[in-house]
């Protein structure tokens, strides 16, 4: 048997694949070794993970969030050898899992594009070039954050067409000084501005909306995909939330710049499961 993990901050998604073609899913509470004490990832594993297994456990697969330091991922690889002491385990970040997950084997241009968003070049077995990835505060374009950063601060400079401001107003009933706060003072601001989107997509029938979703992505492709060398004939393949539900706004933004779209996941955990049908022994 196998075993998968796609760990963000939120959620984990697990699969099992055993020997005789059987597969097992569960999900369980984010993990980022960088936020979250080890003990965490320890519980889901005793409780989730263990009663789930019925048979030797040979390969382990972790991608996730905050694993690139050889200390976080030797913290999460001794989680693992407590409970399967047999097992080779990989630890990968997230990056690589979706490029695993959209392209295969082929080679392509995978990105990212949910509460915050990423890329890279990928030849079919690793990842060969990426634009430096430089979080929500300076880049992230055309993320979830994004979005919120965007839309809450033309509702703040009274820069939103006002039938919209006052829809936004009741479903965010929060004074100026409360949206700061939750900005500039609170865990995981990104997060909360990533809420904004769903209002978004709810309007995307108003012109506002659909342009700040346009122009955003027109940033990321700009800024992303097209620094990639012949990038018009490298297929482009996404991931994540954000590219999932404004699949349609996406393709559309590629099509005007001559990019090949293919793939749209909403996760990775599918593409990761047929990706590792060869390893089950």
């Amino acid at each position: 048997m196998i075993i998968i993990a796609d760990s963000g901050s939120s959620k984990i998604d697990w699969r099992l694949l055993g020997g005789g073609g059987t597969v097992g899913q569960a999900q369980s509470p984010g993990f980022n070794p960088y936020y979250e004490p080890i003990e965490h990832l320890h519980k889901t594993l005793r409780e989730i993970l263990v009663p789930m297994v019925n048979e030797e456990v040979t390969k382990i697969f972790f991608y996730g969030t905050g694993v690139s330091s050889e200390k976080n991922q030797e913290l999460i690889r001794n989680a693992f050898l407590q409970y399967f002491r047999g097992a080779t385990i990989e630890i990968q970040w997230d990056l690589l899992a979706a490029a695993r997950a959209l392209c295969g084997h082929e080679k392509g241009i995978a990105c990212i594009l949910g509460t915050g968003s990423n890329s890279c070049l990928y030849d079919g077995e690793r990842i060969t070039d990426q634009v430096a990835n430089l979080g929500w505060i300076l880049a992230d374009e055309g993320s979830g954050t994004t979005l919120g950063k965007k839309i809450l601060f033309d509702y703040l400079r009274n820069r939103m067409p006002s039938d919209l401001a006052k829809q936004f107003k009741e479903r965010y009933p929060f004074t100026r000084e409360e949206f700061l706060e939750r900005v500039y003072q609170k865990e995981k601001p990104s997060t909360f501005l990533a809420t904004f989107s769903k209002f978004i997509f709810h309007h995307l029938k108003e012109p506002y909306c659909y342009k700040l979703v346009y122009d955003s992505f027109a940033e990321f492709y700009e800024n992303n995909v097209m620094q990639y060398h012949d990038f018009r004939n490298t297929k482009v393949h996404f991931v994540g939330s954000i590219g999932f539900y404004y699949s349609d706004i996406l393709r559309q933004v590629a099509n005007d710049r001559g990019v090949i779209v293919k793939n749209i996941l909403e996760t990775p955990i599918a593409g990761l499961t047929l990706y590792h049908k060869k390893d089950v022994a």
